[in-house]
């Protein structure tokens, strides 16, 4: 805030007795801006009494305070004294004897020396006029004595405040002034002057709280108006800005401001409401609302702090209550207040934290600090709830703003280093919590207290409660099992669930708990790798004991079991083709056997690993440079399956590999498979019962890539092996040429195999063959059919390709249809783009079953419609045929009726003006024939869309045209509509009818054709 702020200290010869002998004026500038009706002070002179000070007081005697601040006894003269000793009535009685006695002797001068009446009555009244001045400069005085006698007062009193109204109202009524006299207002004002710079604090120093009270006590002593008492608050303003002016140090510029902020505040607390109309800061001082609003505040901030620090640790209610009426009186805000409380209230706590991490941290060095700790504790719980049951008082308005729960945000200890600290404060509340063996209420509502105090999360707490909880839990559970308590409980899970409730603990969580422990006795007893039955018999005590799931169990030994049998399932795949030997074979049933992994547990384990090593092999064959390099690979998966795998899975489930397994209870689709017998591939892919016989069991098939691997990556592995087993090994030669140097059926043996890693089903592995063998027919008999057309022989040729190929008859026929279908929707979609076929072949196509809507286009349809129907309405006949145009045309050519009578419409509306115009033409020109075409394409497009009466500018042209017209004999019908839309009445109509029938039309061509 950019307020002024020279320092209140008065000037330096108000600090002594012998310097103060000059009394201080107010300016007339003071009061410039005060009304001359409310405004006593301006009509004062600049006029001093002649009174001299008394002797000042032994060297060794201390001044007193009034001494300090107003300076010392005004000295009277002596006619003065004489006038201040006596009474408002002596005092005019003493001025009447002056006057009487002056008009007396001037009287008695004048009769005496010029012995005439005129001349005594000349006397008389000289010295008369004389005496009234001599009496009326004595009664002047009586102001300025009163002045002195207030002033003397003033001084004598030790304390300025103990003034009252009726000592001024004395001096007033025994020298028989007013307060409106110009000396005693002057006076007035002086005092108050003096003790308003005195009182407020100069410098950084800050208020004590009591001055505005001051004032006003020592302003109604005085009986100073609050106009001329806002002046003087005003001027004093004025100095310390003149002051602010005239220094050039920083520091003291700073001093200046805070003293006239401190002069602003207080001034306002001593005028109240009525300060913002009496004292100007603005106008006078050219500063905002807002920097008077600043200084008010920081200065009530002060002031309450320091009524604040007054409170210390212990909750008073009494002197709560004064803190709040303390607030209302120094006007500071109630929202600041309430911060400013708040702020206090959670400084008291930090000192109880700080207090409590000091002795928390001195633990290992003093005894009993657990318990101080908690004593510290305890002091902030208490404390926080003496201030909420001060909230929940009925009296609380009277209490200070923003009393409730204490938190530490915005804090000492609201940061990220030092919520730690507070973890630990909680952790250890918690303990103690614990202390007991159980959880009371109490302690609950202490620690949700605490948490909210600590401002900690939920989830942070809700975790330093689970560990405690855990710890107290494992403890409790340990004792009464080792004593036996537990074992002895009729019921194991009721006993359990009331340890559980004692300490509020989640029951889920001490399952939790429950599993922990199983898993870590667990762990003991397959240490050397195998489970005795003396271990099996204590672990199911244990489970028994601690209610434990047998899903929880089994998960539990799939997980640590598992992992020991892991770790032998890897060994033995790493081991590879050469390394599973017999000693790798005892190992594995071993740990199948020894660690009592179910079955479903083990082929689990074991389907991960194996996966993982087909998946590898796949990759290198994804990678492959050529379709042999892939096929070798895939080779490699299917050995490693047939050798190793198969093997395994045999060991793990103690069963002899030579066995065969059991047939599924699913049989298979016999139907479907004989169906696609005929496919020599798939055939070749099934041994025949002597090579059974001599290969033994068959790999197994459990262990598969169905849900590694999508189902279009298994079928392209597959289809690439398939090719494999058709082309056999080649080597290439020079100029791009290659040969066959291995080939053996038997690798159809190992794609089945490989479709069974692969999880294909039949129907899969048939489609696979299938779609090789389509490809295959289809490549050669799209050479036979390249024209599209069938015959005998070209049928023959089809049909030993069928055999070759060992399609199936349906399959091949759906191949030949494909191929004849693309042919010859080639040539007719062709057609229809040069014009050359019609709607009727269209419909002899579609009587062929011949599919035209996947054949044409759609749009090619609508545009061979609109060209009939163009046909139609430029064919001459003047026929239209509304069934079929609107109904036979569109279902030949597949389009919707709505489009086709939309098509037609607007055809017709477009033809029917121009058929007029070109009926006209055709006249002029003397066409005969090709003017009745023309209207009767007027009239077809008519039956399309009937329209109204046409116009034309030349009657007798309009005329020629019904009249030729007519010598066609056509249908009444159309003579009729032709004569609505010519717009011919009906006796020029019948006119031209007689016309024509006498035969007396003629057209200027005939004429010239009889002459010629």
């Amino acid at each position: 805030m950019a307020f002024p702020a020279p320092a209140l200290t008065l000037p330096g010869q108000l600090n002594s007795p012998a310097s103060s002998a000059a009394p201080m004026f107010l300016p007339s500038s003071c009061l410039s801006n005060r009304s001359p009706g409310r405004n006593k002070c301006k009509r004062r002179k600049n006029f001093k009494v002649r009174v001299s000070m008394a002797p000042e007081a032994d060297a060794g005697e201390a001044p007193s305070s009034s001494q300090v601040i107003f300076g010392g006894e005004k000295q009277l003269s002596g006619p003065e004294k004489v006038f201040e000793s006596l009474s408002a009535p002596a005092r005019y009685g003493v001025c009447a004897v002056i006057v009487a006695g002056a008009l007396a002797a001037g009287y008695a001068v004048g009769a005496t020396t010029k012995g005439t009446r005129n001349a005594a009555f000349g006397g008389a009244l000289a010295l008369g006029v004389a005496g009234g001045a001599t009496a009326y400069a004595l009664n002047s005085t009586a102001p300025r004595i009163a002045a002195a006698a207030l002033h003397n007062k003033v001084v004598k009193c030790d304390d300025p405040t103990s003034l009252n109204r009726e000592d001024i109202d004395s001096l007033l009524h025994k020298y028989g002034v007013s307060k409106q006299d110009e000396a005693f207002n002057a006076e007035l004002c002086n005092l108050y002057e003096r003790y308003v710079s005195s009182i407020i604090p100069s410098g950084n120093e800050d208020l004590k709280g009591d001055e505005a009270e001051s004032i006003i006590k020592f302003k109604k002593a005085l009986g100073i108006d609050d106009p001329d008492a806002a002046a003087v608050h005003i001027e004093i303003g004025r100095r310390i800005f003149r002051q602010r002016l005239e220094t050039g140090d920083r520091d003291a510029v700073i001093e200046e401001r805070r003293a006239f902020q401190k002069l602003v505040y207080v001034s306002n607390l001593v005028f109240g409401d009525a300060s913002t109309f009496l004292l100007p800061w603005k106008r006078v001082f050219k500063v905002t609302d807002a920097q008077v609003e600043v200084a008010v505040r920081d200065n009530a901030q002060r002031l309450f702090q320091s009524r604040l620090s007054s409170l210390g640790k212990d909750v008073d209610e009494k002197k709560l209550m004064d803190l709040r009426e303390a607030q209302l009186k120094l006007k500071l805000p109630d929202e600041i207040a309430a911060d400013m409380f708040r702020d206090y209230t959670r400084k008291q706590i930090e000192e109880y934290i700080s207090s409590a991490l000091e002795v928390m941290k001195s633990q290992g060095r003093v005894r009993g600090s657990a318990l101080k700790v908690t004593e510290e504790l305890n002091k902030i719980l208490a404390y926080n709830q003496a201030l909420i049951d001060l909230k929940n008082n009925s009296d609380k308005e009277r209490l200070p703003l923003g009393i409730g729960s204490v938190s530490v945000l915005g804090g000492e200890y609201d940061s990220d280093r030092k919520i730690d600290e507070l973890r630990q404060l909680y952790r250890a509340c918690v303990t103690e919590a614990f202390s007991s063996g159980r959880l009371e209420d109490d302690k609950v509502a202490a620690l949700n207290q605490l948490k909210n105090i600590f401002s900690l999360g939920n989830r942070e707490t809700e975790q330093i409660m689970l560990e405690i909880t855990t710890k107290v839990y494992r403890r409790r559970l340990s004792q009464v099992v080792s004593g036996g308590d537990l074992e002895a409980a009729p019921s194991k899970a009721v006993f359990l669930q009331n340890l559980c409730d004692e300490l509020r603990f989640d029951p889920q969580k001490a399952s939790e708990v429950h599993e922990d422990i199983y898993r870590q006795k667990l762990q003991q007893c397959v240490a050397d790798g195998n489970l005795s039955k003396e271990d099996v018999a204590a672990l199911l005590r244990l489970r028994v004991l601690l209610c434990i799931p047998q899903q929880t169990v089994d998960t539990a030994h799939a997980d640590i079991c598992g992992r020991l049998f892991q770790k032998v399932v890897d060994e033995a795949i790493s081991a590879g083709i050469d390394g599973y030997d017999s000693e790798m074979k005892a190992k594995v049933q071993k740990a199948a056997q020894g660690l009592r992994l179910t079955k479903e547990a083990a082929m689990a384990i074991t389907s991960k690993a194996v996966r993982s090593v087909f998946v590898n092999y796949v990759k290198r064959a994804r990678t492959a440079e050529s379709r042999t390099e892939s096929a070798r690979e895939l080779k490699k998966m299917i050995f490693f399956n047939n050798i190793v795998v198969t093997q395994l899975l045999a060991d793990i489930k103690g069963e002899s590999p030579d066995v065969s397994p059991e047939p599924s209870k699913e049989e298979p689709k016999q139907d479907e498979e004989d169906e696609w017998d005929s496919l020599e591939t798939w055939r070749k892919t099934k041994p025949s019962k002597e090579l059974e016989d001599k290969l033994g069991a068959e790999a197994q098939s459990e262990i598969t890539l169905k849900d590694d691997l999508s189902l279009r990556d298994r079928t392209d592995l597959y289809r690439t092996y398939l090719l494999y087993c058709i082309s056999g090994e080649t080597t290439g030669l020079p100029f791009g040429t290659q040969i066959v140097t291995k080939k053996d059926n038997r690798e159809y043996l190992r794609l089945g195999q490989l479709g069974g890693i692969l999880g294909l089903t039949s129907k899969e592995v048939v489609d696979v063959h299938r779609s090789l063998a389509e490809q295959a027919f289809r490549q050669q008999a799209q050479v036979i059919l390249a024209d599209g057309q069938l015959s005998k022989a070209r049928i023959e040729q089809l049909n030993e390709l069928q055999k070759q190929v060992g399609l199936p008859s349906e399959s091949a026929q759906k191949v030949i249809k494909s191929i004849t279908s693309t042919r010859i929707s080639g040539a007719i979609e062709a057609a229809v783009s040069q014009g050359k076929m019609t709607i009727g072949q269209i419909r002899e196509l579609r009587e062929a079953n011949v599919d035209l809507d996947n054949i044409i286009a759609k749009e090619v349809r609508e545009n061979l419609f609109k060209k009939t129907i163009d046909e139609i309405f430029s064919s001459g006949t003047g026929d239209f045929n509304e069934e079929e145009v609107y109904e036979r045309f569109p279902a030949d050519l597949g389009i919707d009726v709505s489009k086709a009578k939309k098509i037609v419409l607007d055809l017709a509306k477009e033809r029917l003006s121009n058929s007029l115009v070109q009926a006209v033409a055709l006249l002029r020109q003397r066409n005969l024939s090709g003017v009745v075409s023309s209207l009767n394409n007027l009239l077809a497009c008519d039956k399309a869309v009937p329209a109204e009466p046409l116009s034309w500018s030349v009657p007798e042209e309009v005329s020629d045209l019904f009249s030729l017209y007519l010598k066609n004999n056509p249908s009444e019908e159309k003579i009729a509509r032709l004569q609505y839309l010519l717009g011919i009445n009906d006796s020029t109509a019948l006119s031209l009818k007689q016309s024509v029938k006498a035969g007396a039309f003629t057209l200027g061509v005939e004429e010239e054709e009889f002459i010629f």
